[in-house]
């Protein structure tokens, strides 16, 4: 059985929908998935061993463009690729209008979320099977629950997360190895895209002082250059040997292996957290002004803190006393504790 996954975006809806392609590879021998995603996501999915062809979409940057003739080529080219390919059914995994839109370009049945779960309700006017999904979950059920009945199998209660990618061969990069060598190393994702999910850059410092002080290594990725500079003034306040701020920013492979064989991870609410997630490596994720229920990094190895104010989605504080309470169960005893105990080291601080 072949099927096409339409799961266009964002990082964490891709990861989050790994587990739902290992309930379904195990229930369902011989199934083969092709997917659809973003083109700057496109070297994700293969990393999980069902997944056969990935086809690059770029609908962000087409439907900016419409009018223009290389775009309607682009579009038309992009379907003729896909239609070439014969499949027993489509599922569509977002719910929306712009992924339905591209599930009805394609020569085959689609299955999807119904009027009462879909995120966008008019998408479920173009699937010809139609599954009830309960809204109020964490995403990676909800995937899990619709692929399991599009493909007509039994998913089971309480049954444990597994990402199941392929990972097994991914060694350290060079560049990690010319740094740490072969010493254990901790990774702290302090980048993210609300000024408000910030984790203060004091309590990252007294948080890599901590990791140095028990023979730790600590790298500090960076995806901008407001990052790469916060990076460096973290950095700055030990030596040079014990932490590591990439010259140039990590290419995403260059990053998951890393991570990967980190030995701990510490992040803000950002996409790569979902990331570790799905690499299986221990990571303490802090929620300041997000709420995890729904969306949020999940999987064996997580740990999450959250502070009061995590469900309230705040974009800006309304003043001091918010601030702070949005700091309540992150100070860096909380997350130093968690992470010690994620990964066990009790032994070494004692």
């Amino acid at each position: 059985m072949r099927i096409l996954l339409i799961k266009m975006s964002s990082m964490g809806d891709v990861f989050h929908t790994f587990p739902a392609l290992s309930d379904a590879q195990q229930k369902r021998p011989g199934l083969v998935i092709d997917w659809v995603v973003e083109k700057s996501f496109a070297e994700i999915p293969k990393w999980h061993p069902v997944v056969d062809k990935v086809y690059p979409i770029e609908l962000r940057k087409w439907r900016k463009t419409l009018l223009k003739k290389q775009t309607r080529l682009e579009i038309k080219t992009f379907f003729e690729e896909v239609n070439q390919a014969q499949y027993d059914l489509i599922v569509d995994a977002q719910g929306l209008l712009k992924s339905a839109w591209v599930a009805r370009k394609i020569n085959a049945k689609t299955a999807g979320y119904d009027w009462h779960s879909a995120r966008e309700p008019l998408a479920t006017l173009f699937y010809q099977f139609k599954y009830p999904v309960a809204k109020e979950q964490h995403a990676i059920l909800r995937l899990r629950q619709l692929l399991a009945q599009s493909l007509n199998y039994e998913l089971p209660k309480n049954a444990p997360i597994v990402y199941g990618l392929n990972t097994l061969a991914w060694s350290k990069p060079k560049l990690v190895v010319e740094q740490f060598a072969e010493n254990d190393y901790w990774v702290f994702l302090h980048g993210t895209t609300w000024e408000t999910k910030y984790w203060p850059e004091e309590y990252w410092i007294e948080l890599l002082q901590k990791a140095n002080a028990m023979g730790k290594k600590v790298i500090l990725p960076w995806g901008n250059q407001e990052e790469q500079q916060r990076a460096l003034r973290i950095a700055s306040t030990t030596e040079p040997e014990n932490v590591w701020v990439p010259t140039e920013m990590l290419s995403l492979n260059d990053m998951a292996k890393a991570l990967k064989n980190a030995q701990a991870v510490v992040s803000v609410d950002t996409g790569l957290s979902h990331v570790v997630a799905a690499l299986e490596v221990p990571m303490v994720v802090l929620y300041r002004v997000t709420d995890p229920k729904l969306v949020g990094a999940d999987g064996a190895k997580v740990t999450r803190l959250e502070s009061p104010c995590a469900p309230g989605y705040i974009k800006q504080f309304s003043g001091k006393e918010q601030a702070l309470q949005s700091l309540e169960g992150l100070s860096v005893e909380d997350v130093f504790s968690a992470l010690i105990n994620q990964i066990g080291l009790y032994d070494d601080i004692a």
